[in-house]
């Protein structure tokens, strides 16, 4: 993107400047703008004290000097992407401003623009710089694992991820696997064989995998073996050798169930264990093997872990401030709650890991 000469400021209030930055001609405008200026309007609501006009393919910036700054560079990151031909919304608009404005390392267009799969018309993308970090320590490192909140991708991305290794053959098959935390008390009372009552635990990989896969393909490779999915409890005394392996909802292991599933793993395989340690379904007086593996293995070479915040939320925009709300009330509650609240000393239990 080249910049016209600037006009004049001197008439501008102090404080403020005008920017003009000409969009390069391979760059449709339309795209740029989006469908009735919904980027044009995302990028003034960034922007409130900024004066954004558009003639052409020029883009002039009036206002405060910080915020002419910071738009300008956000022209150059919206146009990059859309000269690849990749749309642009409102909501891309507002996560390249809080990459901006967050002075990451990474650049919005490259991590707006990094695929991860194409798959069924669309094509899956990290929406955020913690996501694009997760994806990049799964190329990089043999054992991830993925803690965060929900609806920041954790399990979707790196279902995708396994995916694409099976379709490029890094790897032979597909492993998929959660605990069934209430497998020992309720389950048996559900009517059916034993996967019918397992199943509701393992729907949400399915799901996924339909997003991903032709369905008519799915029962093939899987009934091939090429994909597994399964309870944590079917890992126990195996070795998965050119295996991309997947643990799901992990904050919901003991200790000792995630050290036996870590140690399924063979030659020639990734792991990736995904978790929320915020929403754990243990019995009271049960450690999560999700907290425990992070004092365990934080020094251990070729293990990553990757921390997701509410910023990495890729759901409604409520779900990061409901997310944030409940940890601004855990942290002002939970002190209290460890007070003796009955006689005798004893306290309420909340049936989580303490």
């Amino acid at each position: 993107m080249s910049q016209i000469p600037e006009p004049d400021d001197n008439d501008l209030p102090i404080g403020q400047v005008q920017r003009q930055v000409t969009v390069p001609d391979s760059v449709p405008m339309v795209v740029l703008l989006g469908q009735r200026d919904e980027v044009l309007r995302a990028v003034e609501g960034g922007f409130p004290d900024l004066d954004v006009h558009v003639r052409g393919n020029v883009v002039t910036l009036t206002g405060p000097t910080g915020d002419v700054n910071l738009a300008e560079r956000l022209v150059e990151e919206l146009a990059t992407v859309a000269g690849v031909g990749q749309p642009l919304t409102a909501d891309a608009v507002g996560r390249a401003i809080t990459m901006l404005r967050g002075q990451a390392l990474e650049r919005p267009a490259e991590v707006m623009t990094t695929n991860i799969l194409s798959s069924r018309g669309r094509t899956i993308r990290p929406k955020t710089i913690g996501q694009k970090r997760y994806v990049d320590a799964i190329d990089e490192s043999t054992v991830v694992f993925g803690i965060g909140p929900a609806g920041t991708g954790k399990t979707y991305l790196a279902m995708a991820k396994a995916v694409n290794a099976l379709q490029s053959k890094q790897v032979n098959r597909i492993v998929l696997t959660r605990p069934a935390v209430e497998a020992g008390e309720r389950l048996g009372y559900l009517p059916g064989t034993l996967n019918d009552k397992i199943d509701p635990y393992l729907r949400p990989l399915y799901d996924a995998l339909h997003d991903m896969l032709d369905p008519e393909s799915i029962p093939k490779l899987m009934a091939a073996g090429t994909i597994e999915v399964a309870p944590l409890a079917y890992m126990r005394g195996r070795t998965l050798n050119d295996a991309f392996i997947i643990l799901d909802e992990a904050q919901n292991t003991s200790p000792e169930q995630m050290k036996m599933f870590l140690t399924r793993l063979g030659f020639n395989s990734k792991v990736v264990v995904t978790g929320d340690v915020t929403q754990v379904d243990l019995p009271s007086g049960t450690r999560s093997g999700l907290r425990v593996v992070q004092e365990i293995l934080a020094d251990i070479d070729d293990v990553t872990f990757c921390r997701l915040t509410s910023a990495d939320v890729v759901r409604h925009q409520l779900v990061g401030e409901i997310i944030d709300a409940y940890e601004r009330w855990d942290a002002a509650v939970r002190p209290h709650e460890n007070k003796p609240r009955h006689p005798g000393g004893r306290r309420e239990s909340r049936g989580e890991n303490r």
